[in-house]
Parts: C-alpha cells; structure tokens; sequence
C-alpha cells in the first residue's frame, strides 16, 4: 500500500485590522478609505458622516480603530469619543482632525483618545499614525508631546487662551466663527435655545477678556479662518 502524501499546511492569512471612518467631508473620507484599503493589513468597514450615528456604527461593527474628525454635524468629535468610552466599547480612537493640534490633542486625550493627527500630514504619516494607535501607543506630535501632553495628565502649561474654555464653550466659539446664528448653534451643541448659546457666549467673552458681541464675533471668525485651524 502507497504512503500517503503529507500536504504542507494550509498558512491562513493575518486578520486585516478593521477600521471605521468617522468623518463628514466626502473627498477626505473617500481619500481615507483608498489609503487604508491599499495596506495589506487594513480594511475600512464602514464610513459614517454624523457624529451622532458614530456610536451606534462602532457598537455593531465593533472595529479595532475609529477615525474620528472633530467638527461633525449633530455631535462633536470630542462627544463621540467620550460616548465610546463611556460605553466602554474596546476600541482605539484617534482622531484625524484640520483643527490645531496644539489646543486640541490634550482635550482629546483626556476625554478618552488614542492618538491625534492633522490632516494635513502626508499619507505615509496618518498609516503610522494608525499603526501606533493599534500598537496601543498614543500618537501625537513631538511639539505637544513636549508640552507635557499625556492621556492623564493635563499639559505641563497652557498653550493657548482658549485653553481656559470648556469642549462645549470651544465648540460654540467654532461655530460662531463659521457664521452659524445661536439657534443653530443651539442645536449643533444641544443646548436648549438660542438664549441659552447667549448666556455661554457671555460667559466665552469674559474668558477671554472681549468687550461685546462684536468683538467676540470678530475674534471667532479670525480664529476659524486662521491657517493654523
């Protein structure tokens, strides 16, 4: 009786890391999913344009990494990461975001992050940006890593005037700049009325020492369309 052949074994392939898109600009999200899609070890599952659907999209698909943009419609970034961590869902969160990293990486952080990078970065940037993430690492800049940036900690110094904003008061300002009436913003940030965007714009002025409406306005649209955001 012939001896049987032993066949090699079968190698299965590595499990490609799963990753959803958070993100509400369609060229960028796009471009995002054929930068993650061409690695070998990548896949996007699902790209989803309002903050306010983000949860339920990580809840059910459950990916190993969530790219999370700050401004989004209907729940801000920064809401979206506080809401994953609250449901203590097991996933990396880092956020690929135009706003400056300076004043916004610690708040990300702290609020539940994985990781912060800016847009843009060239391509080969955001992959090991992804690639820390998933490692378990926290991926920020040098610049805010040597301002003391840390998951747990606040920074060694304040590096803005606009760091003595709260996430909701910093979010009002953003849409104040872009042009947006107080009931839209009420809206955006889920407050009551447009009276009650009145009474945290009045709060927002004495912060940062502005006299009047007008000046706050003048100094959110200059903010807004700064280069550095």
């Amino acid at each position: 009786m012939a001896a049987k052949t032993k066949l090699p074994p079968v190698k299965s392939k590595p499990a490609k890391s799963r990753i959803v898109v958070v993100e509400d600009h369609p060229v960028f999200a796009e471009g995002l999913v054929r930068l993650i899609d061409g690695e070998a070890d990548m896949q996007v599952l699902e790209k989803v344009a309002d903050g306010a659907k983000a949860l339920g999209v990580i809840r059910r698909l459950k990916p190993d990494l969530a790219l999370v943009d700050l401004g989004l419609p209907n729940k801000s970034g920064l809401e979206v990461i506080k809401q994953v961590r609250a449901a203590k869902l097991p996933v990396k969160l880092l956020v690929v975001s135009m706003y400056d990293e300076a004043l916004y990486a610690q708040r990300v952080l702290q609020a539940g992050g994985d990781g912060y990078i800016m847009k843009q970065e060239d391509p080969p940037e955001i992959i090991n940006a992804i690639r820390d993430v998933l490692a378990g690492r926290i991926y920020v800049s040098e610049e805010v890593l040597a301002n003391g940036a840390t998951p747990a900690a606040p920074a060694a110094a304040p590096v803005s005037e606009l760091d003595k904003l709260s996430d909701t008061e910093l979010e009002i300002l953003e849409w104040l700049g872009k042009g947006r009436s107080n009931e839209e913003i009420a809206g955006y940030v889920r407050l009551k009325d447009a009276r009650e965007v009145a009474a945290k714009l009045s709060q927002i002025q004495g912060k940062l020492n502005l006299n009047g409406l007008n000046a706050l306005i003048r100094y959110a649209v200059c903010w807004v369309e700064s280069p550095a955001n």
